[in-house]
């Protein structure tokens, strides 16, 4: 009879074992990717390894999302295809972005292409790149993550105002489809930091990669453009969105929610834990001195 107390408070325990357990489960769960098309017209969303992203390429037409779930050691980089032209095989060419002639990508795509790269872990380490040249505006939103967890991406349109030396043109109208690096046209080591620019001291920011940092100012513009350009954030799912803003709010629907960025839905699900905790903890401490345990 003596033990009965005892055996009682053991639920209590093991609650507040799971409890403090929380923020590491939490970590290391798989990420959500939600990937949106904002752009005006259809774009063809490129991902590599893409195994867990519909075999590495979808399409999406204006406004429509899609849903992944990318296992917690993912580590890769998701790109729009532009003006392609796909038949009912998945065969087919592309204007900008493209990764041989399928739809589903098995490698890495053609530039110049903007760049989402994601290394996930414990921490996740994200960036938006530039450094392979321009095609459409990308943005990374983190939801619900703690840490930094900046808005990586794009605020503006670099095919608006691409100089003409880098611009990518169609053939039959002229139009800018996409901006190229000013190492891949010039290939000097200056442009592309290498030989006596192979170094972060000696590298610095060019004419042409400043115009890149004016249009996506949280983006990677050249290849040592580290400090203002590279993300970690942890426990978050993460929303690319193509053809929007940073500052464009967004928001997905996960766990039977409505979720949005800027949402304090982790920081009231951990103060909700806690406070659980320490309901859980007083109510031991209560019947501790009833059975004169403590």
């Amino acid at each position: 009879m003596e033990t009965q107390p005892i055996s009682l408070l053991l639920p209590f325990f093991f609650i507040i074992f799971l409890l403090s357990q929380g923020s590491w489960r939490l970590s290391e769960a798989a990420r959500v990717f939600t990937i949106t098309n904002h752009c005006k017209e259809t774009i063809w969303p490129a991902v590599t390894p893409g195994e867990s992203f519909n075999g590495g390429g979808f399409v999406l037409k204006p406004g429509q999302s899609m849903v992944f779930n990318a296992p917690m050691t993912w580590s890769g980089r998701i790109w729009g295809r532009t003006g392609c032209n796909f038949d009912q095989d998945g065969n087919g060419p592309c204007q900008t972005g493209a990764c041989g002639t399928t739809l589903k990508c098995g490698g890495a795509g053609a530039t110049p292409a903007s760049l989402a790269e994601f290394t996930l872990g414990k921490t996740d380490f994200y960036d938006v790149s530039l450094v392979d040249g321009f095609n459409i505006p990308v943005a990374v939103k983190p939801l619900k993550g703690t840490g930094n967890c900046t808005i990586a991406g794009c605020d503006k349109d670099l095919r608006r105002n691409c100089p003409k030396e880098l611009s990518v043109k169609t053939s039959n109208h002229g139009k800018t489809v996409a901006c190229r690096s000013a190492c891949d046209v010039f290939d000097t080591d200056e442009y592309c930091c290498r030989g006596l620019y192979g170094g972060p001291s000696v590298c610095h920011p060019t004419y042409y990669s400043k115009l890149f940092k004016s249009a996506c100012p949280t983006a990677y513009s050249y290849a040592y453009d580290d400090p203002s350009s590279i993300f970690t954030c942890s426990s978050a799912d993460y929303v690319i969105t193509f053809c929007s803003s940073r500052s464009q709010p967004v928001c997905v629907y996960h766990d039977h929610r409505l979720i949005c960025n800027g949402s304090t839905s982790l920081k009231s699900l951990l103060n909700s834990r806690w406070s659980l905790t320490v309901a859980i903890a007083l109510l031991i401490y209560k019947l501790c001195g009833v059975y004169n345990i403590l």
